[in-house]
């Protein structure tokens, strides 16, 4: 589903992000049931259960999904291409994301900031961690689907979603079959509207997040390989 390069930097945006502390998370959103639970993390990857927040039966759930959409129509199993994150031009008429968007299955990954990757002019590509200056957890706008694989099993997933950059990271994301983007950030205050509101007013909440309320730095290769975690992962670096 998700091709690395042999270097192990990430080949699409948004790749990598970290998590905050489960209580974090619980304390800035509302949830009527919870069903997750998880650790700090400095270096979540593709394909790895991630923690969202969704709307189920009218109750915001917090759940564990597959990072990486498989769509309804896939029967459980990944698609060939990346489905890590869906682009919102593409919304409503991506053949993976149509099915989701259409039927409401709006969802938020929990996040507490994410590494781009820059093109140097060197030729090497250099990662760098952002994170918001005024918010200490956030989350990613992002679709979910349920697909059932050929032995009854189902499986549930979700994608982020990307849009025109701001100017901090269209600087830095520059690399990659779509450069100048970025993920859709939603504050916890949004969270709700994102959720339960319609799909008109949700689409209107898909802006860039302001470049003046975000830091970015370069930080170490070791971020590269998904097999590396810890706080020295976030440790900035000169460039």
């Amino acid at each position: 589903m998700f091709a690395r390069p042999a270097n192990g930097y990430s080949a699409q945006m948004c790749g990598r992000y970290i998590l905050a502390q489960q209580a974090k998370f619980e304390q800035a959103v509302r949830l009527g049931r919870v069903r997750w639970e998880f650790a700090v993390r400095y270096n979540v990857a593709p394909s790895q259960p991630v923690p969202v927040v969704r709307m189920v039966d009218g109750t915001h759930e917090g759940v564990m999904l597959r990072w990486g959409l498989i769509p309804y129509f896939a029967r459980g199993v990944p698609p060939k291409y990346a489905t890590l994150n869906a682009r919102m031009e593409t919304l409503a008429s991506g053949a993976a994301w149509r099915g989701a968007w259409m039927r409401g299955q709006r969802c938020v990954q929990l996040a507490a900031g994410f590494y781009e990757w820059r093109l140097e002019t060197s030729g090497k590509r250099r990662p760098y961690f952002i994170h918001l200056t005024d918010e200490p957890v956030f989350g990613f706008a992002s679709i979910w689907d349920r697909s059932i694989r050929a032995d009854g099993v189902t499986v549930e997933s979700c994608a982020l979603i990307t849009l025109p950059a701001n100017a901090l990271l269209r600087d830095i994301h520059n690399v990659g079959s779509h450069p100048g983007r970025m993920p859709a950030v939603l504050t916890p205050g949004q969270f709700a509207a994102w959720l339960d509101g319609t799909r008109t007013e949700a689409y209107a909440l898909l802006t860039a997040y302001p470049a003046q309320r975000m830091r970015a730095y370069p930080v170490g290769l070791r971020v590269n390989s998904p097999a590396n975690e810890g706080p020295d992962l976030i440790e900035p670096v000169e460039e």
